[in-house]
């Protein structure tokens, strides 16, 4: 017979009421703590304190929701996805089909993104049919156009995608919802974008990333509507616009310190700002963070940061870090071309670069896309010797840029034509382009780019006999290849530059020197350590280091000697 201990009725009554109490009282107090953590968009506390008090009450339907987007906005994909389904599930037993029918259209939205096709595409129609049941107007009507719209942009139908995006903004001016009117004004400037009506589509992107800075949308709504605006204007090379946005998702973010599911997209673009701007040790710190995140919903960030590992290291020459990251990029989702096929070229494999390039150009019909893949294309068939290919392309990236008016993608193709002038010998020609590319270059902050089309100027000079003016050029390149650490274009340069001129350093290390063409330009110890990205201290050490073994006793008198002896 079991143990057991035997107590009154009456003082287990009263304990067991008291007991209750307490633990209502403590549920109470949970569920009051997670809502103000909610409110105060805390949403590690808000996810804990709401689920303690789940788990000692289950929570009505609005908190219940509260809980489940704090899960995701913390990165608990799946308990989002459970706690949502529980969430309309409880909708539906108190007959309100229209915030049922709203749970069923974020599953769909969420799981579509993370992969999940075929479950989210149930939750799409199950929506559908909620809707048709309902027989009322309800704004979920238009929410269900966004992903019918976003289907129709998928196929490259950018026409019929405007309509119902357009159609979703209607029902949202309707019923004055602002996260369906941020939904139709973001998916219809992307629309005519993809139209080629830019000036159009991104007054509209602009129009949509308004409420969100306001504060008018939900979290979730503003965090993919910040990704996806970003992501368009890289696309059409609008680095302005890119930039501008992306520091509002840093601010954004920074703000929700707790924040998962947008970080990598941030870390992500911050990374491509960084590295146009020669910041490449910054870059590649947050292109790894990114990847080190807990894994996002969306896994394209994860393969972006890898993508932009790859990139970095191609161009310090790391090869073997350089392919374990396209690798990875490939793993998470993200074509590793047109960068991969690079490497190969880099590496001295022409023809499987050749190879790689072309798959890549024959797959991608996209003009926008193509964008990306043309200069590497051009780059790699020039040396390949298909100097006809190469030109063909130039003309079709030019056509591109002027379409989309963007200035670095303008320069770019000047860049690539000036390149297939120099190889048909026709080097005045070739500067014409190449200066005009470089000055617009210099305008956008990109400091490799204008590098590389220095040193195709001063191969242009050579050409021409010019031999001091191309000294000039190659140096210049030279001097920022040395500071950003791209040594397959520093080869590159010192092949041009005849051997007794380039091992002039005057007992300088390659550092010392890097100093010294700052030092030269007049900037302090501080702004060079800045720009170096190493400490004063080091920096004060590299100039007395300069100072001794040129023999002399200031700054001034060192640019002197340096400019003197050709040194800068």
């Amino acid at each position: 017979m079991p143990f057991t201990v035997k107590v009154p009725w009456v003082l287990n009554h009263k304990c067991n009421n008291g007991l209750g109490r307490k633990l209502t009282m403590n549920a109470n107090k949970r569920l009051k703590q997670g809502r103000q953590a909610f409110q105060q968009q805390s949403w590690s506390d808000a996810y804990k304190f709401l689920s303690a008090a789940d788990n000692k009450n289950p929570l009505g339907t609005h908190d219940l929701e509260q809980l489940a987007k704090a899960a995701y906005l913390i990165g608990r994909e799946s308990e989002y996805i459970d706690l949502l389904s529980r969430a309309h599930h409880q909708f539906l037993n108190k007959d309100d089909t229209p915030k049922a029918i709203n749970c069923a259209f974020w599953l769909g939205m969420i799981l579509f993104n993370q992969g999940e096709h075929a479950q989210g595409s149930g939750w799409f129609a199950r929506a559908g049919r909620l809707i048709d049941e309902y027989g009322q107007q309800c704004v979920q009507q238009g929410f269900l156009l966004i992903p019918e719209a976003l289907q129709c942009l998928r196929q490259d139908d950018p026409e019929n995608a405007f309509e119902l995006f357009s159609k979703a903004g209607e029902i949202g001016n309707q019923f004055n919802n602002p996260d369906l009117l941020t939904f139709s004004r973001l998916g219809s400037g992307q629309a005519l974008i993809h139209q080629g009506k830019i000036t159009n589509g991104t007054t509209l992107l602009d129009e949509a990333m308004v409420a969100v800075v306001s504060d008018e949308t939900s979290p979730i709504v503003a965090g993919i509507v910040y990704c996806a605006v970003i992501e368009t204007c890289q696309k059409i090379y609008d680095l302005q616009r890119a930039r501008e946005w992306t520091d509002a998702l840093s601010r954004w973010c920074d703000s929700q310190p707790d924040l998962i599911p947008y970080r990598g997209q941030c870390l992500v673009r911050r990374a491509e700002i960084m590295q146009l701007q020669g910041k490449w040790p910054v870059a590649l710190q947050e292109a790894q963070q990114a990847c080190n995140l807990p894994r996002p919903s969306h896994p394209s960030a994860t393969g972006e940061a890898f993508y932009r590992q790859a990139e970095l290291y191609r161009l310090q020459g790391q090869f073997s870090h350089a392919e374990n990251a396209y690798h990875q990029a490939s793993k998470w989702g993200r074509n590793p071309q047109p960068g991969f096929a690079l490497l190969r070229l880099a590496q001295g494999e022409v023809q499987a670069a050749k190879t790689a390039i072309q798959h890549i150009a024959k797959e991608t019909a996209n003009r926008m896309a193509r964008a990306n893949i043309l200069p590497a294309f051009i780059e790699i068939m020039l040396e390949a010797a298909e100097l006809q290919s190469a030109e063909d392309s130039a003309d079709e990236l030019a056509g591109i840029a002027a379409e989309l008016d963007s200035p670095f993608l303008i320069a770019i193709a000047e860049q690539s034509t000036g390149n297939v002038l120099l190889r048909k010998s026709k080097p005045r020609e070739a500067i014409k382009k190449l200066r005009h590319c470089w000055q617009l270059f210099n305008k956008v902050e990109a400091r490799y780019e204008s590098a590389r089309t220095q040193r195709l100027m001063g191969l242009a000079y050579l050409k021409l006999n010019d031999h001091d003016t191309a000294k000039i050029e190659i140096s210049a390149a030279r001097a920022v290849f040395q500071q950003l650490g791209a040594t397959t274009d520093i080869h590159k340069v010192d092949s041009l530059i005849p051997k007794h001129e380039s091992d002039k350093t005057h007992g300088l290390t390659p550092r010392e020197l890097e100093v010294l063409q700052i030092l030269a330009t007049g900037k302090t110890n501080k702004e060079i350590a800045n720009e170096l990205f190493i400490s004063e201290r080091t920096v004060d050490r590299h100039v007395s280091n300069i100072l001794g073994k040129f023999g002399v006793d200031s700054r001034a008198a060192a640019t002197a000697y340096a400019y003197e002896h050709d040194m800068i």
